[in-house]
């Protein structure tokens, strides 16, 4: 993809020199003539913001082709100057996958190169490391929920500033699952049990559930047991008091941690987009890319997910797997998707989202193409499933749906210490690790600063991709050493566990 730069007094932007559409960089006006290279465009229509015009003619079935690929299919003769859309394009994605191992270099110019860089983080026994040092409360069932909601917002006031803070962990499941959505519920609260962020963690149960505290325990990988307790709220008298005295003790051992230089080999990311426009593709997206290969150039993880939202753009991925192994558990990974939308007899095209298509997004295929680059240009090491965790450096990729709760709480679970979050909508909604949000255009960046951590717009005026990448490395960096994010500021933090079965 080029380099979204320059933008500065244009009124549109083509991607790739093979693109039949630009984006509208302004609320453009029916009647306008806009110069693009050897023609003039007269726009028949309005076509607002983020949307997309077309540049060349295409007839109805022909290809329409935007980041230099596919991104559907026209419906109707589509003429230059006309708005390109819902109304004259559809998707061709289908449920089928015809995977071919073609494995490519990158293309995309290279990460700026960076000195080499650290972050204060917190070292645990077992050798890896946390960006934060927290008292986690996790419920094993939602009957405790408020319970442990309580618990925590009394030791965080209790034992204000002896670690980063408090706080409970809580969800509706737990009770009355069987099969897969059990071991789901258990496999991500184990694995948020175990996770390096936790300076303690406290398991409160209900007694009776079929999540038990037992098995949960036996599969949460990294253990501390100087750093776990557990409670049983029916067989203790005053589950209250019982579990701030718990709490209480977890406080006391984590309030000796302290930060030390770490190395960003050492950091996992997750990076996700959620409230996706027409911009997306064009600056957060691809920002998110550079935070992808900075980290993993230096020897660390990143991590992608949303299966559904790389639709039509798999190959773009698949195709820098490292070994022929990697690539058939990523096309593997993909097909089963695919059969879980059509065994639930649902087509694998649906999806944008009616807040995307507002913004400018087409199809499916455009949205994961503008998604895919989130996984910037490093080499792809690792497939795992829903609830495992992310060993091996490089890029993960994540078995997850693209619901931004579900798939970014897989994210935390397998590891990421932080979340880089693009957004084109804006959402406030955070997670139990550090939510950095990237909004993809300036106006989303100055009327929810509350809710916004980097304003990417500032490509569409002219600031260079290797210049707003530096900065928001520094951000990202600024987060892995203690800087709070608007999530946490905001005390959002939510989790969602994904339910595929049948509930007693």
């Amino acid at each position: 993809m080029s380099d979204a730069t320059g933008h500065t007094g244009l009124s549109h932007f083509q991607v790739s020199p093979l693109d039949t559409v630009a984006v509208a960089l302004r609320d453009l006006s029916a009647g306008e003539r806009l110069a693009h290279k050897d023609q003039i465009l007269a726009l028949t229509s309005p076509i607002p913001r983020g949307h997309k015009l077309a540049l060349a003619p295409t007839k109805a079935g022909e290809t329409v082709v935007r980041y230099g690929w596919p991104m559907g299919v026209a419906v109707c003769d589509i003429a230059p100057g006309e708005h390109v859309h819902t109304h004259n394009v559809r998707t061709a994605l289908t449920a089928g996958s015809a995977w071919l191992y073609a494995p490519h270099a990158a293309s995309a110019q290279p990460a700026p190169s960076m000195p080499e860089r650290r972050f204060d983080g917190y070292r645990r026994k077992d050798g890896r490391v946390g960006i934060r040092s927290e008292i986690w409360i996790i419920a094993t069932v939602g009957c405790v929920a408020q319970t442990a909601r309580r618990i925590a917002s009394e030791a965080a006031r209790r034992h204000a500033g002896a670690v980063d803070g408090i706080h409970a962990i809580t969800h509706p499941f737990g009770c009355s699952q069987l099969g897969d959505d059990l071991i789901d519920t258990r496999s991500i609260l184990a694995a948020l049990a175990g996770h390096p962020n936790a300076g303690g963690v406290l398991i409160i149960g209900l007694g009776c559930e079929s999540n038990q505290i037992d098995a949960l325990l036996a599969a949460a990988p990294g253990l501390d047991p100087a750093r776990v307790r557990a409670l049983k709220a029916q067989s203790d008298g005053d589950e209250l008091e019982t579990g701030l005295a718990l709490a209480a003790e977890l406080a006391g051992a984590a309030s000796h941690d302290r930060r030390s230089p770490c190395p960003v080999k050492a950091l996992k990311i997750g990076v996700k987009c959620g409230g996706s426009d027409g911009f997306s593709g064009l600056t957060a997206d691809p920002l998110a890319g550079r935070m992808t290969d900075m980290v993993t150039a230096a020897g660390g993880t990143s991590l992608i997910t949303e299966i559904p939202e790389i639709f039509g753009a798999e190959h773009l991925l698949l195709n820098r797997a490292v070994s022929r192994d990697i690539f058939d558990a990523g096309a593997d990974l993909v097909d089963r998707f695919k059969r879980y939308f059509t065994d639930n007899n649902q087509p694998v095209h649906e999806n944008p989202s009616p807040g995307n298509i507002a913004g400018g997004i087409t199809t499916l295929e455009e949205k994961s193409l503008g998604a895919v680059q989130k996984a910037g240009q490093a080499a792809l090491t690792s497939v795992i499933g829903y609830g495992e965790q992310a060993h091996t450096p490089g890029l993960t990729l994540l078995e997850a749906p693209g619901n931004d709760a579900v798939s970014s709480t897989a994210l935390a679970a397998a590891g990421a210490h932080l979340i880089v979050f693009t957004t084109g909508r804006g959402t406030p909604l955070g997670f139990p690790v550090p939510t950095l949000k990237i909004a993809s255009n300036s106006d989303l960046a100055r009327r929810k600063g509350h809710w916004i951590d980097f304003d990417a717009g500032t490509l569409l005026d002219g600031e260079t991709l290797d210049a707003a990448s530096v900065r928001l490395f520094e951000l990202l960096l600024a987060t892995a050493s203690g800087a709070k994010t608007r999530n946490e500021i905001n005390e959002e933090r939510e989790i969602a566990i994904w339910k595929r079965g049948v509930t007693l």
